[in-house]
């Protein structure tokens, strides 16, 4: 699915977006996740995610849409077939927005433009994680209808991180 409009287009990525994908992640791990993994974990997550792996991670044509406001891309989505769950088909494995553009619904599209792919391909439920002290993704998730029904932790070298998995039928 392709969303249009004067101002804000979800598409398929390109080769081109490596670049500015890179320059997303890094904003939004750092805004969103400064002060809850460890600095040094934290660096070292958004280093892996250079130009060069946007681009190979772009080649390998997989589920990924871009969300570009005018000209500028501001935000992306990872979606597939949920990596654990049987009861929960379709799983949203990433979603971000520079921060700029957080707090404005551009989320939302993104979000509904996931779940209009996964629903195309007759997955039935979805399930999303995101860490219980990202405070501004769990509420996201919350006002999108997601309900919290397992908790799992994740381990970034001393610290554990609770990640709870937000469900939709």
């Amino acid at each position: 699915m392709i969303v249009e409009s004067r101002l804000v287009t979800i598409r398929k990525p390109t080769v081109e977006d490596g670049p500015a994908l890179s320059v997303v992640f890094r904003d939004c791990w750092r805004n969103a996740y400064a002060g809850i993994i460890p600095a040094m974990h934290l660096e070292r997550m958004i280093q892996t995610r250079d130009a060069k792996w946007w681009d190979n991670a772009i080649k390998r044509d997989g589920d990924m849409l871009v969300l570009e406001v005018g000209s500028m891309v501001a935000g992306y989505a990872t979606f597939g077939r949920s990596r654990g769950s049987r009861k929960y088909q379709g799983e949203i494995y990433e979603i971000y927005l520079a921060p700029v553009y957080q707090g404005l619904g551009f989320g939302e599209h993104l979000f509904e433009a996931c779940r209009h792919n996964l629903d195309m391909r007759r997955l039935r439920g979805l399930i999303v994680w995101a860490l219980a002290d990202n405070a501004r993704a769990t509420d996201f998730y919350w006002r999108r209808g997601g309900r919290p029904v397992s908790e799992i932790n994740e381990q970034f070298g001393a610290v554990k991180l609770a990640k709870l998995a937000f469900t939709w039928t």
